[in-house]
């Protein structure tokens, strides 16, 4: 019995520990809206800075468009990202037909989200998020300035 009270005593402990360390995870999680706001930033950097120096400052790893698991992708009219602020070895590389593991194709749904207009939400797909290295369900809001898409998705959790 006294086996049992310890086992179960440990239990509960690595129970509270995991759901205490998922509440304060899931505070820490990007949100919708500032997702958007570092487009929006993005975007108003771009329009007073113009495209070179943007393009660096969005492709700078460290600087002010990398929060948790957000970061910027900036793409030119064929797919080919410009700007990465999460893997420059990204920047050069057509992804136009990239997709997720259920076949999502992920950069198109950018560009279908700004057919009717300048901004938009991607189709929803998975994808690894950096701050967790889980793949988990994702939307990208994306915006058009001159040719460029400037995009920055966040991560969620389904509930059931």
């Amino acid at each position: 019995m006294k086996q049992l009270q310890k086992w179960f005593f440990s239990v509960m402990i690595a129970v509270s520990v995991l759901a205490w360390s998922g509440m304060a995870q899931a505070a820490e999680r990007a949100t919708k809206e500032e997702a958007v706001a570092m487009v929006k930033k993005a975007v108003a950097f771009y329009k007073a800075n113009g495209r070179e120096k943007s393009l660096a400052a969005f492709s700078d790893q460290a600087g002010q468009f990398r929060d948790r698991e957000l970061f910027l992708i900036v793409l030119d009219p064929k797919g080919t990202a410009v700007a990465h602020t999460a893997l420059k070895k990204m920047i050069g590389v057509n992804i136009m037909d990239l997709k997720d593991q259920n076949g999502v194709e992920i950069i198109k749904s950018f560009y279908k989200a700004v057919e009717k207009g300048n901004s938009g939400w991607s189709a929803e797909y998975t994808f690894i998020n950096p701050a967790t290295q889980q793949l988990e369900p994702k939307l990208t809001y994306v915006e058009k300035v001159d040719d460029l898409l400037i995009a920055c998705g966040y991560h969620f959790l389904k509930t059931k």
